[in-house]
């Protein structure tokens, strides 16, 4: 699967610095978050779907790490920065060995399954 990025041809080299670079230490940090751990629940406060895929989590006994930036009144550019590189949309970004899975409903879905199990073995 392959998602439309705009390619580096199209984006003029005055500000191709500024694009490769923008928050880039929200993503090496949610990157080296990844690396190190098997689970991965990056959220915000406010947020009622991080708590959702947490409690989730917690009740599968399921261990993770959990990564949270502002709330709905700060740090959206920063956060931005997160859906820009993932392309998924929403809070919380969930990964499971390096992999995006979604959100809360979809963690809940792959508890359900027994997906999860299978792909923490």
């Amino acid at each position: 699967m392959s998602r439309p990025v705009l390619p580096d041809n199209r984006i003029h080299p005055a500000i191709q610095t500024y694009v490769e670079t923008h928050h880039v230490d929200i993503i090496q940090e949610v990157e080296a978050a990844i690396a190190k751990h098997a689970v991965v629940v990056v959220g915000m406060a406010m947020n009622p779907m991080p708590k959702k895929a947490r409690a989730a989590l917690d009740e599968a006994g399921v261990a993770y790490t959990y990564l949270e930036y502002g709330s709905y009144f700060n740090t959206w550019r920063r956060r931005n920065a997160l859906k820009m590189w993932t392309g998924w949309p929403t809070f919380p970004m969930v990964f499971v060995k390096g992999t995006l899975v979604g959100g809360a409903t979809d963690v809940q879905k792959l508890i359900a399954s027994g997906d999860l199990t299978k792909m923490l073995a």
